[in-house]
């Protein structure tokens, strides 16, 4: 680590003098490094020693990157560096280099390395992930100039490694694809059907309003919004591997939506400081670039949503002390980033933000439990005092405001229900199907008169278009006519079922099915033998529902409930590193 540490401080100060050591005059004068050397070894704890074997390091690190850039682009073979095993009785770390084509499998790999090297039994692991042999390397996001650890292990440990990362794989792919259909199958809900029997997800704004947005971009969203809080479940169970996963996919759906909208929310903020905070947890620092990018997206984001000094989330809101929780993460991981750059004093001075956002939002046992004991829950009494900043009475006054609002949201939800069930059965009373009547209502916005407007014209276009064609092949197949207008009329239409009422009963219409009164109103469609797949692929689609709904808290602000336990860790750890600089250099 130390070593790593070295180099990023080193190649900071490169990157500040714009310094090429690839280039001449380093290349082919060793006095030009001794200098530069001996510049760097006053502004860094390190001993010149030390700077001159890094700076030859990245010389020659550099150089073979660029060799190797160039012949990956004209014969696609790829330059690989191998973190090898040490040897037996020494300490020190050791490189090797080799180079492959991406389309080999990593079992191909394996083959390559143990005769280059004369390594036995042995996992590749790259980015804290174990390559799977059987797959190819492209597959497993191996690139030029990927850094693969080469870990050695024993011939039986070898297979059941193997065994049990394919079970975990297999398991990890299961559930995202599960995590994927339920998502999906959510995203192209409409809201048409009954939400008591068919759950939907609405997109609304602080306020619990619905929000209009084109139909493509709602169905991104959901599935962005809906990886995002699968992914925070998985963050919450430590399980960093996986979060990440879903975390981008859940980045790849917000690109979808348009940017504009983006702008105005913090869901999308808010993704990209915990896929960063995943990369920090795995150790991914050969993602450090793409996540000083990622940050500064939230930052932007954060400033265009918040306004200047929170004002905007103020106006909104009525209060800016719970989204100090985001800010403190925010300052952290530039800490973190700052400290890998070499940059003390910018680590140094995000710390400070951190710490003194800490002391506000670590809050005092005793007042939780006082807001506990008026019966507020531990979530509830958090959020709550953080809001408010650690006033009980008012935090008090603003939780029981939350519950007043959401439980006039939800009567208002229950009677939005109410009034749309009986506008179902007032035009199911008119002659027309269950289902047709509900997608006519959710297409007038629930106007009553201009859903039965949408029916007739509908009614009309088909009866002309279907009617006359329908009722003369069903004759041409040496129906009655009066059945098979009969069979049409309790089919809805439906030629296909029309048919096969007609042969099941040897052309006659059940004498229980024929009704003075339109059987079109019947709130129950006729079931038949091939009902029994649909029905099965149904309860398959509500499981998966059923399953991803449990990953959507139920507090709208969970987001902001950190016990803030792992940035308390993180925490020390920059501290303590910072300190060693210190006590080296001094």
């Amino acid at each position: 680590m130390e070593e790593k540490h070295m180099q990023s401080v080193l190649i900071s100060l490169l990157r500040q003098d714009k310094v090429q050591l690839w280039t001449e005059p380093f290349i082919s004068d060793q006095q030009k490094i001794i200098e530069l050397a001996q510049k760097y070894v006053s502004v860094t704890e390190f001993t010149l020693e030390e700077v001159i074997s890094t700076l030859e390091s990245i010389r020659a690190d550099a150089s073979r990157k660029d060799e190797g850039n160039k012949e990956f682009k004209e014969t696609a073979v790829a330059s690989l560096e191998l973190h090898l095993p040490k040897i037996e009785g020494e300490n020190k770390k050791r490189k090797g280099h080799l180079k492959a084509k991406l389309d080999i499998t990593a079992k191909e790999l394996k083959k390559q390395i143990s005769e280059e090297f004369g390594l036995k039994h042995f996992n590749l692991i790259l980015t804290g992930k174990t390559l799977s042999p059987g797959k190819r390397l492209d597959e497993q996001n191996v690139k030029n100039n990927s850094k693969i650890m080469v870990l050695v292990v024993s011939s039986e440990q070898e297979k059941s490694e193997m065994r049990e990362e394919e079970e975990k794989k297999r398991q990890q792919d299961e559930g995202f694809q599960r995590t994927q259909k339920g998502f999906q199958l959510l995203s192209e809900r409409d809201g048409s059907e009954d939400p008591a029997s068919t759950p939907y997800l609405e997109i609304a704004d602080q306020k619990g309003n619905p929000l209009q947005i084109p139909d493509s971009e709602r169905k991104a969203l959901i599935q962005a919004m809906g990886f995002h809080e699968k992914g925070r479940a998985l963050m919450k169970k430590r399980n960093h591997s996986a979060a990440l996963t879903h975390l981008l996919e859940a980045d790849e759906q917000f690109n979808k939506c348009n940017s504009a909208l983006l702008r105005t929310v913090d869901n999308y903020a808010v993704l990209q400081l915990d896929v960063v905070w995943c990369y920090q947890a795995l150790q991914q620092l050969e993602c450090l670039n793409d996540a000083r990018q990622r940050l500064e997206r939230a930052e932007d984001c954060f400033q265009r949503c918040y306004g200047e000094h929170q004002s905007r989330l103020q106006q909104i809101k009525g209060h800016t002390g719970g989204e100090d929780v985001l800010f403190l993460r925010l300052h952290l991981l530039q800490s973190l980033l700052a400290y890998h750059d070499g940059n003390k004093n910018q680590a140094l001075n995000k710390l400070r933000n951190v710490e003194e956002l800490l002391g506000q939002l670590c809050l005092d046992p005793d007042k939780m439990l006082q807001l506990m004991t008026l019966g507020f829950s531990e979530q509830e009494a958090r959020l709550g005092l953080r809001a408010c900043r650690g006033d009980v009475n008012e935090a008090e006054q603003l939780i029981s405001q939350r519950k007043k609002e959401k439980k006039e949201l939800k009567e208002r939800e229950q009677e939005k229900r109410r009034r749309r069930l009986m506008d179902i059965n007032t035009l199911v009373e008119l002659g027309f199907s269950k289902r047709e009547a509900a997608r006519a209502l959710h297409q007038a916005r629930g106007d009553l008169d201009k859903a039965y407007g949408v029916l007739l014209d509908r009614a009309e276009a088909q009866g002309s278009q279907h009617g006359q064609t329908n009722l003369d092949q069903l004759l041409a197949l040496g129906f009655q006519e009066d059945m098979a207008n009969s069979a049409l009329r309790i089919m809805g239409d439906d030629l296909a079922q029309a048919t096969q009422m007609l042969l099941d009963n040897q052309g006659v219409v059940p004498p229980d099915l024929l009704s003075p009164s339109p059987p079109s109103s019947s709130s129950e469609e006729p079931s038949t033998s091939s009902d029994s797949t649909a029905s099965a692929r149904s309860r398959l689609d509500e499981d998966l529902v059923n399953e991803v709904l449990e990953d959507i808290p139920r507090h709208e602000e969970d987001y902001l409930d950190l016990t803030l336990d792992e940035e308390k860790e993180l925490m020390v750890q920059i501290r303590s590193r910072l300190e060693k600089q210190s006590s080296s250099s001094g």
